[in-house]
């Protein structure tokens, strides 16, 4: 059991989602966790779910929420989150990099042609670059102390089709920066890794299984699953090693000895996924 008693981690886009489920278990394992995300409690979305509720569930877990409403295209509010961080315990261990825009459009099986242009700035300004963002933020603050994870939320998409030009595009960006960054940090002592989850059972996904045909759900992942990836990377001494590389969670299950919240290991990375040719 992996203690990160003492260890400040934030979660970005932590309301729902792989964000929440990541938020969950670094608190099952003692973190204090930072809930970042745009849904205040009481607000009016068509899905469940705040950044209060998420850190109400991270104290109830063991560890120590606290939400943090931010826009992550806001770029001094951003800062402010990690100003804040810095004021309040002087470190920070570990960035989760999984605020995500998800257009409408994003299983439609339309071509990227027939799609409002403003797909791709969702996606890459609230994904991409917004993991960017947050990363030279919390490096300052890594740097300072010689340590820290970095874990960029990705896809095997970024390796193959997956649902839309634009998501493919902002995911293989994402790895890319994950890469290179791990190289500029990996003197400091920081790990940067992209976490490949598989066909998770969001919030969005449990409402909308009729509504994607062509995905088998029998062998899809909780929202918790990958957050123990994160956990495990997380209490990894040797993690550095793993720097820069794109890993599978469910691989890292095999490796590192955890299962799904049921005990169950799920099928992983999706491979094939509808698109506009099926």
């Amino acid at each position: 059991m992996v203690d990160l008693h003492g260890r400040v981690a934030v979660v970005t886009g932590g309301s729902r989602g792989i964000g929440r489920g990541c938020a969950l278990e670094l608190g099952a394992a003692g973190a204090t966790v930072y809930v970042t995300g745009r849904s205040k409690e009481g607000g009016r979305g068509r899905l469940p779910g705040s950044v209060e509720a998420t850190a109400r569930e991270v104290t109830e877990a063991g560890g120590t929420g606290v939400p943090a409403l931010c826009d992550h295209r806001d770029d001094g509010a951003v800062e402010a989150l990690f100003d804040r961080v810095r004021a309040e315990h002087g470190r920070l261990d570990v960035l989760v990099n999984n605020a995500f825009l998800i257009p409408a459009e994003l299983t439609s099986g339309k071509n990227f042609w027939q799609l409002p242009i403003s797909n791709w700035d969702d996606m890459i300004d609230v994904g991409t670059r917004s993991a960017y963002v947050a990363s030279r933020f919390a490096a300052l603050l890594m740097v300072d102390q010689g340590s820290g994870l970095i874990a960029n939320i990705s896809s095997s998409g970024a390796s193959e089709y997956a649902w839309h030009v634009a998501y493919g595009v902002g995911k293989a960006a994402l790895d890319r920066f994950t890469r290179d960054s791990a190289r500029e940090l990996r003197p400091h002592g920081v790990a940067v890794v992209s976490l490949w989850p598989g066909l998770v059972l969001t919030e969005r996904n449990q409402g909308a299984q009729e509504a994607i045909p062509g995905l088998d759900f029998t062998g899809a992942e909780s929202l918790r699953f990958t957050g123990r990836a994160v956990v495990a990377l997380a209490g990894d001494e040797r993690v550095l090693d793993r720097s820069g590389d794109a890993l599978a969670s469910r691989d890292l299950a095999d490796e590192y000895g955890f299962t799904d919240i049921d005990g169950r290991l799920p099928q992983g990375p999706l491979h094939r996924r509808p698109g506009p040719t099926d």
